[in-house]
């Protein structure tokens, strides 16, 4: 096992982290901008190593100055949390090279998985099956005006590299495709660096499913059920349960066998995620694979009383997973509310600034991961999540009604949050019944457009 490990990231998953260490009796490394002197994950540390300024291309993405913190401090291995570097090739290379172990999947699952194309190819010789579309990179407007006709509109451009919507556009016609396709292009190439871009059928009013996984070194492979991720706005999560609501025992060994499958495939090792697009009719399409730690893992945690975060580091150090399928048992339900900084009464505008007053909320049930605290300074650099609340109970409606209890009690004061946006969002009459889509936020949110008042003439 390790004796010290690197975290390479900030705010929660980066004290999640931390936390995971002390209760391993691993030493801890943190690196911070000087924007995040701060901060609670540089607090509770062993060690704390400046490595920039604010921005995170001078900070948490400077390579150089993360593996010279990891070298000073002497550490065995680096975790990148999700995010930043946490699928970053490159990076993940340059630890092997300075025999420093990288928590996470090797160089080449990165690439190769975090590739679209090349994911989708894998898992669909694996028996998974993915969504009609292109099977390469489109490179004219010739060629993608042929694809959208072949699988008949609607279509949707996406970007072979990253993710968070960028690169992602809907089409429904000739026209808007040929705009879209340059645009997307565009916007593939600032996000990520690389322009390539694919098309495939857009699934209307999809739901968004993931499979969590765990690798190790000997070809073991076990997936811990699903998490119904299909709450989002802009491709952003806001909030995420398990079992899905549309979820039967059939339907998820079902798909838990074919995800270990593709896993097994693929070679990879590692705590993972599969995500699948599911029709109305419970049709579902291989879409892509996270090879990190993801932001709601919590509620796979909850749901199996799994660590992941230990199994993830327990894998790098080279043990055998100690669970077998069979042990893993999902218990009650779950739900996960992401609580960002932003005002959800005014287009979710960012509200960064100095948090002072904070009361988090507790009980039975509930978990709340954070990394802020009264007098803590919200910056304007980073993602604007200030807060994840968890609550697991026995069934679906009572896991709501704790939700909305949590709700209430979680104050922060002056800065305003998407706690009262999750309040109406529970309260939904579609969402009670988990008659949901990707598709609900964007429809709770759409101005009302009030009807014309037409006048009788004579």
């Amino acid at each position: 096992m390790f004796s010290k490990i690197l975290i390479a990231n900030r705010g929660e998953i980066a004290l999640r982290i931390i936390r995971a260490c002390k209760e391993m009796g691993i030493r801890s490394v943190a690196v911070y901008s000087e924007a995040d002197r701060d901060s609670l994950h540089v607090r509770h540390a062993d060690e704390a190593v400046c490595i920039g300024k604010a921005a995170p291309s001078s900070s948490y993405l400077n390579i150089p100055a993360i593996i010279s913190a990891a070298e000073i401090t002497d550490v065995d291995a680096i975790h990148p949390g999700y995010g930043f570097l946490s699928e970053n090739a490159h990076f993940a290379e340059i630890c092997e090279s300075c025999q420093i172990t990288f928590i996470g999947p090797s160089p080449q699952n990165i690439r190769m998985l975090g590739d679209k194309m090349t994911a989708k190819d894998t898992m669909h010789k694996a028996g998974l099956p993915i969504t009609p579309g292109s099977t390469s990179v489109i490179k004219t407007k010739e060629e993608a005006i042929k694809i959208a006709r072949k699988i008949k509109y609607p279509v949707i451009i996406k970007a072979t590299a990253g993710g968070g919507g960028r690169g992602m556009r809907i089409c429904h016609n000739d026209v808007r495709l040929i705009s879209a396709l340059i645009t997307a292009q565009s916007e593939a190439e600032k996000a990520f660096g690389v322009p390539d871009v694919y098309i495939e059928k857009y699934i209307e009013e999809p739901r968004h499913i993931e499979f969590q996984i765990m690798a190790d070194h000997y070809g073991n492979v076990v997936h811990l059920g699903e998490r119904d991720c299909s709450i989002q706005r802009r491709h952003q999560k806001l909030l995420e349960e398990s079992p899905s609501p549309v979820m039967d025992a059939k339907l998820r060994k079902k798909i838990g066998d074919l995800v270990v499958k593709g896993v097994k495939a693929a070679g990879y090792r590692s705590v993972g995620t599969i995500e699948f697009l599911m029709d109305k009719n419970a049709n579902f399409y291989f879409m892509e694979m996270n090879t990190r730690i993801q932001v709601e893992h919590p509620v796979t945690e909850m749901i199996t009383g799994i660590d992941l975060i230990k199994e993830q580091i327990k894998i790098a150090a080279g043990e055998k997973l100690k669970v077998h399928q069979e042990d893993i048992k999902m218990t009650g339900a779950v739900i996960e509310c992401r609580i960002n900084a932003e005002d959800s009464l005014n287009n979710f505008m960012p509200c960064p600034g100095k948090i002072e007053s904070l009361s988090l909320p507790g009980g039975p049930n509930v978990r709340v991961d954070t990394h802020v605290y009264q007098g803590y300074q919200i910056s304007p650099y980073y993602d604007s999540m200030v807060a994840k609340i968890i609550v697991h109970r026995e069934n679906r409606p009572e896991a709501i009604k704790t939700m909305l209890r949590a709700l209430d009690e979680f104050i922060i004061a002056p800065i305003k949050t998407t706690a009262v946006f999750h309040k109406s969002l529970l309260a939904n009459p579609f969402f009670k019944k988990g008659d949901v889509s990707t598709h609900l936020v964007e429809d709770m949110t759409r101005p009302k457009v009030e009807p014309e008042h037409k006048v009788k003439e004579g």
